[in-house]
């Protein structure tokens, strides 16, 4: 269990993010189609998975504008951006924004990531939504960065994350 605040207000996850070296655990996310895709799909490419509470709030959606914009300059990475909204607001978001660089993925169906991530809130005004998070996937699938944002309204460190990405 990780410890993290909300507005200063202490609030825990299920678990710990993986560390980099460790594989990065499978997953099943819903797209803004309602199809489902697995991390396996992805094997060859980098992956940076933005994960956050939800797409409604200022700092995810600056989160997603930012990645949107840096990994529209690279071909050799994928941008998973991971919430517990529906495919429709992740739909209705990125049509509003301009936003096509990245793939917008919902735990809809399968609520296993969270868990398998150690980013499941269990407690506190937010329990049940994700925590803010960022892990960066090698091409074999092992994990090269990750940052669990200590405070859940700040923004990740973009720069460390987009420098494991290469």
């Amino acid at each position: 269990m990780a410890r993290i605040t909300l507005q200063g207000a202490s609030i825990n996850t299920c678990g710990d993010l993986p560390a980099a070296g460790d594989p990065a655990p499978g997953f099943l996310l819903t797209k803004t189609d309602l199809s489902d895709f697995s991390l396996s799909e992805y094997r060859g490419k980098k992956v940076v998975l933005n994960i956050f509470p939800s797409i409604d709030t200022p700092v995810c959606s600056l989160s997603v504008e930012r990645f949107n914009h840096e990994m529209g300059k690279r071909e050799n990475a994928a941008v998973i951006c991971a919430s517990r909204d529906l495919p429709f607001a992740h739909a209705r978001f990125c049509a509003a924004n301009g936003i096509d660089h990245v793939v917008s993925a919902s735990e809809m169906r399968d609520v296993r990531f969270g868990e398998s991530y150690g980013v499941r809130i269990i407690d506190g005004p937010m329990e049940g939504l994700l925590a803010r998070a960022v892990v960066v996937i090698d091409e074999e699938g092992k994990v090269l960065y990750s940052q669990l944002v200590g405070e859940i309204a700040d923004e990740p460190d973009y720069d460390a994350a987009l420098a494991a990405v290469g």
